[in-house]
């Protein structure tokens, strides 16, 4: 059933909590004989019981007494209680599904809370598009709390997104129930550079005595992370190397450490704790983007905890950073991150703690999901018209769209090209000499050449931009998407021009989502009606589609592990080196819109 305790507050129950607590009332529930991970000492203490009522923890110790007529006993018979595990920072966006749909997905895996930036939805629908999603956070079975997106657009005058949202915005946000804090703060640039608008954010989030996630992807040993904290920011997920992480940490910052579907980055940040012997206190480990396929294959929070201790991290340090390590930094830790008195009764029984297998999850004193499957079922999120009509394009789409024209008939010309790297978030500009053919410059399967095009799919402008990408290793066909961050708009990738006027098409009539076209023809399709961003159906189903897609990929030659979030961050000019979004190519070293062309 669903917990209806959930959103109890303490004040509520606390003398109720008392008599329990006394004897002179019955738990509703007992946990006996456990193992209890005690996140306050980093201990494990055997032969543990935990008595609980109106959803919070009245006692733990020895709970016989509190075990009334109708009490539910459960004996533990030795496993791990550990608290439930609470993910720093998600887009619950790129799971593809809704907030009902992910709550259904990852609490078996012992999620059983989320603190969510909706960057994504932001991006397209504006504070309504937050609304939608905090709302719906209220009415699962999962503790969903929200940080206000700080940067929509993510990068004023170098793209277009389908709202904007300034300081008035987040101060009405910030006042929001469950709203604790700023989304990550990715505008370093105007961070460092004082920029009025960005400042005014961070000080709404300040004077709302709230915290300010960060987003620096720069080198952090030098002042730029110093000038970035002085600003009241106070946490990062962007650490890639075991210097970074370090560097965070001894300037006092909290480092979230990253393992998601495409960023794979515990293997190296996990080192500044492992090979350095410091304190963890100020460590979280967060998902940030994680895939459906990978949430059914892999897990959740259960995973990113179990690749931590796989690289050396004694598993209750692990636990301790994905529980009230987390509650702490977000101010929740009166409520959640552990198992004492008065916390809410989330609770994980774990057969195996290193190898984390997660066997029971309870929420707010319910048994939610119990051996990998929920025990609580979900209605279908019903959006509005205006999150499912998010796709709005001047004019079908052409193959002449996609001409690259050049100012000679013939010849060659240098073009800087896009360069990804497998798992990595980053790209590296490249120069290349290419032919000319009749005044066009085309794309060249033969040397993992492949166009990119950008188009606004939010005001109907016509404004697009194209650009060459490679890397991705493709001998044929076209792919596209609407999940593009961060203003995704539609972003298309191919060999031929037809095909990717195809695959833009195909999405603009399905309302969003990702394709993958060849020789005129649709080879998979993942629908993502939802402002062009996510499913309403179980992540199952939208799994199923993405592994065909992700067969399709193949087909048209890509083995790139994770490919569709590689692409998806081909237009996101607030990571280095070079992106494309809808204004042209952006050089993000500069912060500016450069020339597709290199001018001898």
């Amino acid at each position: 059933m669903f917990p209806q305790y959930k959103e109890t507050k303490l004040f509520e129950v606390s003398q109720h909590l008392v008599d329990v607590a006394m004897g002179r009332l019955p738990a509703d529930l007992v946990i006996r004989n456990a193992s209890l991970v005690n996140v306050h000492t980093a201990e494990i203490i055997p032969n543990t019981d935990v008595a609980v009522a109106c959803g919070r923890i009245a006692l733990v110790g020895k709970a016989e007494h509190t075990i009334g007529e109708n009490t539910v006993v459960i004996d533990a018979e030795g496993s791990y209680l550990a608290p439930g595990f609470l993910d720093a920072h998600i887009h619950v966006e790129s799971s593809m599904v809704t907030v009902t749909g992910f709550a259904q997905a990852v609490v078996p895996y012992g999620t059983t809370g989320i603190f969510m930036d909706p960057h994504e939805i932001a991006n397209v629908l504006g504070v309504e598009g937050i609304r939608l999603m905090h709302e719906e956070g209220r009415k699962v079975p999962l503790r969903v709390f929200t940080t206000v997106p700080s940067c929509v657009p993510a990068a004023p005058g170098m793209e277009d997104a389908g709202a904007k949202l300034g300081p008035e915005d987040i101060k009405e946000v910030l006042t929001w129930d469950g709203v604790v804090g700023l989304g990550e703060m990715m505008n370093y640039p105007g961070v460092l550079a004082n920029d009025k608008n960005v400042q005014a954010i961070i000080k709404e989030t300040l004077a709302a005595n709230k915290v300010v996630t960060g987003h620096f992807a720069m080198s952090a040993t030098d002042h730029h992370l110093q000038a970035y904290l002085a600003a009241g920011i106070t946490s990062c997920h962007e650490s890639v190397t075991k210097e970074d992480t370090l560097a965070k940490l001894r300037s006092g910052m909290y480092a979230m450490l990253r393992e998601g579907s495409a960023w794979h980055d515990i293997k190296e940040t996990i080192r500044a704790i492992t090979e350095e012997k410091i304190d963890t206190s100020f460590c979280l480990l967060c998902s940030d983007d994680t895939h459906p396929e990978t949430i059914l294959s892999r897990g959740h929070l259960n995973h990113v905890v179990r690749r931590a201790i796989e690289e050396g991290l004694n598993p209750i340090r692990a636990i301790q950073m994905v529980t009230i390590n987390t509650a702490r930094y977000f101010r929740c830790d009166a409520d959640l991150g552990s198992i004492a008195p008065g916390k809410y009764a989330d609770l994980l029984l774990i057969s195996d703690l290193t190898r984390v297998v997660v066997d029971k999850v309870i929420i707010a004193g319910a048994v939610v999901a119990e051996k990998g499957k929920m025990l609580t079922s979900a209605s279908v999120p019903q959006y509005p018209d205006f999150a499912r009509q998010s796709l709005r394009l001047a004019k079908p789409l052409q193959a002449e769209d996609f001409h690259i024209t050049a100012s000679e008939n013939n010849g060659t010309v240098k073009v800087r090209v896009m360069q990804i790297e497998e798992a990595q978030v980053t790209t590296q500009e490249q120069i290349r000499t290419v032919p000319i053919k009749d005044g066009l410059i085309y794309a060249d399967p033969s040397t993992d050449l492949a166009k990119a095009a950008v188009f606004d799919r939010h005001h109907e402008n016509g404004t697009y931009a194209l650009g060459f990408v490679t890397g991705f290793g493709f001998t044929h066909g076209a792919v596209a998407s609407t999940v593009a961050h961060d203003s995704h708009n539609l972003l298309i990738v191919g060999t031929n021009d037809a095909d990717m006027a195809l695959a833009g098409n195909t999405l603009v009539e399905q309302g969003g989502g990702m394709v993958a076209v060849a020789d005129g023809k649709v080879l998979a399709l993942v629908p993502l009606p939802v402002a062009g961003l996510m499913s309403d159906r179980p992540v199952e189903v939208v799994a199923t589609a993405v592994a065909k897609l992700a067969e399709a990929w193949k087909e048209l030659g890509c083995s790139l592990l994770s490919p569709f979030m590689t692409m998806a961050m081909l237009s996101l000019p607030v990571i280095p080196s070079i992106r494309l979004t809808n204004r042209g190519l952006v050089d993000v070293n500069t912060f500016s819109i450069t020339n597709l062309i290199v001018e001898e």
